[in-house]
């Protein structure tokens, strides 16, 4: 047996690639195309929970992207207390596979491909689904996907007014000041919910609650916005789908009923998105097999869950561009 060996990238290898946006976007796109076409495995998400699934647990999310040549599973905690030892809530890594022959091809730290991939299918969802002269966003919550959410939104839209707000000052202040100085332009962290959702074009809710509770009212929504919430527990209100002319999500297999967690987790236990009225995956919208967002006036639903495909597609760019640069270590496996 010829030796085998294995690429290992570590957090600064990670930073060291300094990926752009078009490559993250174009990468995770690539993902979505093969999804729509059929040309994926993905298997639900499993999660493992130490002790108490409201302070923390582990999601280990696992597919396949034929046109890519691998296999990947990925595992992530995500732990609401990791601030107060100075540590991010969602620590991850990826490992790749050959899917002909089951042999191991590189370790990745995902941390920051979490909050990339997150991001990108944030942004590709708006792509796709909100009003293209969409200038106001009202983005809740600073959890680690946050910053990402809001720099990849503003390449797509390039926006007006960016409004940021989360429970606690500290991180809300950190994260605008950041964006700001990135961007260019002003972010605006607010003190409440009504403030920061009351008449965007793009709402996202990106919180991290430790107990279900509807704290985004709908009555705040705009006609023909497009909202995005993807919270593990939900913190919108059960009346959010009634105004919605569209419902998308990005793998219904991750959706659908008897699977735990998600920001409209009791809206598909109690009928209120279904299989039938679901409007699509987005995977067949970017696949050109079902319509985006047809007019302006429609308002729209985007619920992702966190796609093992979007991890790979990130981990194959990054495998590649790492080879370039020479970047990284190989380990001997075998």
């Amino acid at each position: 047996m010829h030796p085998l060996h294995i690429v290992y990238l570590n957090g600064p290898d990670i930073a060291r690639l300094a990926l752009t946006e078009l490559e993250i976007l174009d990468a995770v796109e690539q993902g979505l195309a093969a999804q729509g076409r059929r040309q994926v495995v993905i298997e639900p998400r499993v999660h493992l929970v130490p002790e108490d699934s409201a302070i923390g647990h582990f999601n280990v999310l696992r597919g396949v992207v034929h046109p890519l040549g691998l296999a990947g599973v990925k595992v992530v905690g995500d732990f609401v207390h990791n601030h107060e030892i100075g540590l991010p809530s969602e620590i991850a890594m990826l490992t790749l596979f050959d899917p002909a022959t089951g042999v191991p091809l590189a370790i990745l730290n995902a941390t920051s491909i979490t909050d990339m991939r997150t991001g990108a299918m944030t942004a590709l969802g708006a792509k796709y689904l909100a009003r293209k002269d969409s200038k106001i966003l009202g983005h809740v919550g600073a959890r680690g996907t946050s910053y990402w959410n809001i720099r990849l939104l503003d390449h797509y839209f390039d926006f007006d007014e960016i409004r940021v707000h989360s429970k606690r000052v500290q991180s809300r202040k950190a994260l605008a000041a950041r964006l700001s100085k990135d961007l260019g332009k002003a972010v605006t962290a607010v003190e409440d919910w009504e403030t920061c959702v009351r008449g965007a074009d793009i709402v996202v809710e990106a919180t991290r609650l430790e107990t279900p509770q509807p704290l985004l009212k709908t009555a705040w929504i705009k006609r023909g916005a497009l909202v995005i919430p993807y919270g593990t527990m939900s913190a919108v209100e059960l009346s959010l789908t009634d105004i919605m002319d569209k419902v998308v999500v990005d793998d219904w297999g991750q959706c659908r009923k008897g699977l735990p967690f998600g920001a409209l987790r009791q809206h598909v236990d109690q009928d209120r998105i279904t299989e039938e009225n679901l409007h699509a995956e987005l995977g067949q919208i970017v696949a050109k097999q079902r319509p985006g967002r047809e007019s302006d006036d429609e308002t729209i639903l985007f619920w992702h869950r966190g796609l093992s495909l979007s991890d790979i597609a990130l981990g194959s760019v990054m495998l590649d561009k790492a080879g370039e640069m020479s970047i990284g270590q190989t380990l001997r496996f075998e």
